[in-house]
């Protein structure tokens, strides 16, 4: 420490503060760290808030976005809990994915794949 007044540099080696004083020191310096934590996650939420709006805006400009959002949710929580989650897929569904109209399935007649195309000749052995 320099005094300004004389330019004389003066060097403090052992300063005993009361225990008082030591608490009240501690506490306001925690009070600060706690404000600071505080202030970070305040902002942690408001860019997760903007992102989830953004992502939003973009799901709605496409149907399929959100179910494939959903799978992808999906795989993430069987993949993380090492487990299996099975639910129905409408047949609507499929036929959306694989861009075909599939009146087969409605008719009972599987002649074709479910792509469109023939069934491979192993598959049209097992459905006679």
């Amino acid at each position: 420490v320099s005094t300004q007044s004389t330019g004389e540099r003066v060097e403090i080696k052992d300063v005993r503060l009361p225990a008082n004083l030591q608490r009240a020191m501690a506490a306001e310096a925690e009070a600060f760290r706690e404000a600071k934590a505080k202030e970070i996650a305040a902002d942690g939420e408001k860019n997760a808030a903007t992102a989830l709006k953004e992502a939003s805006e973009m799901m709605m400009l496409s149907p399929c976005a959100i179910q494939l959002r959903y799978l992808q949710t999906l795989t993430t929580i069987a993949s993380e809990h090492n487990s299996t989650i099975v639910f129905p897929v409408p047949v609507d569904l499929v036929g959306t994915f694989l861009n075909t109209k599939m009146p087969y399935l409605m008719q009972g007649r599987p002649e074709t794949s479910l792509a469109g195309g023939p069934l491979p000749s192993h598959m049209e052995d097992a459905e006679e």
